[in-house]
């Protein structure tokens, strides 16, 4: 008897317990807060420190969950490859993972990356930025876009890889139209 009562109390918690836990994670930051502060070595061990930005142009910061992986590889080089159109946009590219800094060097060297890769080895600020996965700890593959002002203007929660340089040089361009 007493299973028969327990049985879908259990079964409904299962599906409900997943959904609150997703909603609180998806509405930790969203568009217009602030970027969280944070400072990170890159891969040669120099300090990037996100406020050090203010003033100076947009700022892209994707997150990818491992170096030198094939998807992970596939988004660094599409960025590397338009790194100019993204420029041109008054803008820097920063990728964060939770890699070494050796991994990170031996990855940024072997694909001629143009651009910083930081080095979040305790997923301190993908936790600050919510794209820490639980249990195994890496980074979720999101993208965010950042005013010179550090406001959060883009969260891209659903990333190709392949594609999101492109997206993310048009987006730049259709955000800096609005803010004119």
């Amino acid at each position: 008897m007493l299973i028969k009562i327990l049985l879908p109390l259990l079964t409904i918690g299962m599906y409900v317990a997943p959904l609150s836990t997703a909603t609180a994670a998806d509405t930790s930051l969203k568009s217009g807060d602030k970027a969280p502060e944070f400072t990170l070595p890159d891969q040669d061990g120099q300090a990037f420190k996100l406020s050090d930005r203010k003033g100076k142009g947009w700022t892209v910061l994707y997150f990818y969950p491992k170096a030198d992986t094939p998807g992970c590889t596939k988004q660094a080089c599409a960025f590397r490859d338009s790194i100019k159109a993204i420029q041109a946009k008054n803008a820097e590219i920063y990728g964060i993972s939770v890699d070494s800094q050796t991994d990170q060097k031996k990855f940024h060297t072997k694909h001629k990356i143009n651009f910083g890769l930081l080095c979040d080895e305790k997923a301190e600020v993908a936790g600050k930025f919510g794209v820490k996965m639980p249990v195994i700890g890496i980074a979720k593959r999101w993208t965010f876009v950042i005013d010179p002002e550090l406001n959060i203007r883009n969260i891209e929660k659903d990333v190709d890889p392949a594609l999101d340089a492109k997206k993310t040089a048009k987006l730049l361009e259709d955000l800096q139209k609005k803010s004119k």
